[in-house]
């Protein structure tokens, strides 16, 4: 067994859908990024990246590349599991959590475990998302931008 640890953070800005976990969630501001910029599954995805030895999304996605601008996050999560299964790796579990203090996401929570588990093909109890805010504190606190973590483990190789 492998494991992998992934982190992402991008800045709300006006103007942009809010998509977190493949869900888009109602908001009066989206994360600005080349992709979606959804940082749960981008989390997710470097966290899948670490743990097969893999790099990271920059490493797979460049920024730079203009087929990815504006692209779905779980586009990316779905050729990351394609890329995963073809070097021998099964996912194990993911664990991750998203920092906000604004939107509330609870009521979000069942349905990106959902698109997630479903993108990767594995049991939704195999995929845990959970939100916190940061009591008011740092730049999720301020509401400026929106941050998530991601632990994954992996079998084979």
């Amino acid at each position: 067994m492998r494991v992998g640890i992934g982190y992402d953070v991008h800045p709300l800005v006006p103007g942009r859908k809010l998509v977190l976990g493949g869900i888009e969630i109602p908001f009066d501001r989206g994360l600005s990024g080349h992709s979606d910029a959804d940082v749960l599954t981008h989390a997710i995805i470097d966290a899948l990246l670490g743990a097969a030895g893999l790099r990271d999304i920059g490493n797979q996605f460049p920024p730079e590349d203009q087929k990815y601008k504006d692209i779905s996050s779980l586009i990316l999560l779905d050729e990351v599991n394609k890329l995963l299964k073809g070097k021998g790796f099964k996912i194990g579990n993911i664990d991750a959590v998203v920092v906000t203090q604004q939107p509330k996401l609870s009521p979000f929570i069942e349905e990106m475990r959902g698109r997630i588990s479903q993108t990767l093909g594995i049991a939704s109890g195999q995929v845990m998302v959970k939100a916190t805010t940061t009591e008011g504190l740092g730049f999720a606190g301020r509401v400026e931008g929106i941050a998530a973590y991601a632990v994954a483990s992996v079998e084979g190789e």
